[in-house]
């Protein structure tokens, strides 16, 4: 349920940042994290709580916000557009890998149904390093940008040099996936 709120905060959010009610977004993207952390803090602690469905669309729920956070926030000015282009451009390699992978690791008949299932694990991408830094310095980056008109620094060269750091932090963590891919990538059954 924590998942699917954060992805329906997703339009809300980018429909706030068109519009440059950023002060309104700001609150929503607090609220959104809070979700997250929420998410978090119930599969740690109670197991039975932990479901297949639950631990695919989490990550989702996150590429969705971002994603549409960035696009958002490049449309109002705040992001530079090659940087969000190469966000987008990394998560759809990754998201297209773990395509990959997950055609890979089922094992036949791959029916459409099959491939689709969460109930089906197959492998668990353990994320490198570098990608949870990376994760963080895009959400620091989100805050400060929404933050940025509401509290009047929109042209700092602090933001600037930050939009330097996610990039390459970004092309780190692309970087990562691609040199140690086989090692992030856990089979846990063929079935």
């Amino acid at each position: 349920m924590l998942s699917l709120a954060r992805i329906g905060l997703a339009p809300v959010l980018g429909y706030l940042v068109v519009e440059e009610e950023f002060s309104i977004a700001l609150g929503v993207f607090a609220l959104a994290g809070l979700t997250d952390l929420l998410d978090g803090f119930i599969a740690r602690n109670w197991a039975s709580q932990k479901s297949a469905l639950g631990s695919a669309l989490d990550p989702l729920a996150d590429k969705i916000l971002i994603s549409v956070l960035y696009v958002s926030l490049t449309c109002a000015n705040l992001i530079p557009v090659p940087l969000t282009t190469m966000i987008i451009l990394r998560d759809i390699m990754l998201i297209a890998s773990v395509f990959y992978v997950r055609y890979k690791t089922l094992a036949p008949p791959r029916t459409l149904c099959r491939y689709f299932n969460p109930c089906y694990a197959t492998a668990k991408l353990k994320p490198t390093f570098i990608s949870k830094i990376n994760t963080a310095v895009q959400l620091i980056l989100v805050a400060a940008s929404l933050a940025a008109p509401v509290f009047n620094y929109v042209d700092s060269v602090y933001l600037q040099a930050l939009w330097c750091i996610t990039a390459f932090t970004t092309a780190t963590s692309a970087y990562s996936y691609y040199h140690y891919g086989h090692k992030t990538v856990q089979v846990i059954n063929n079935k």
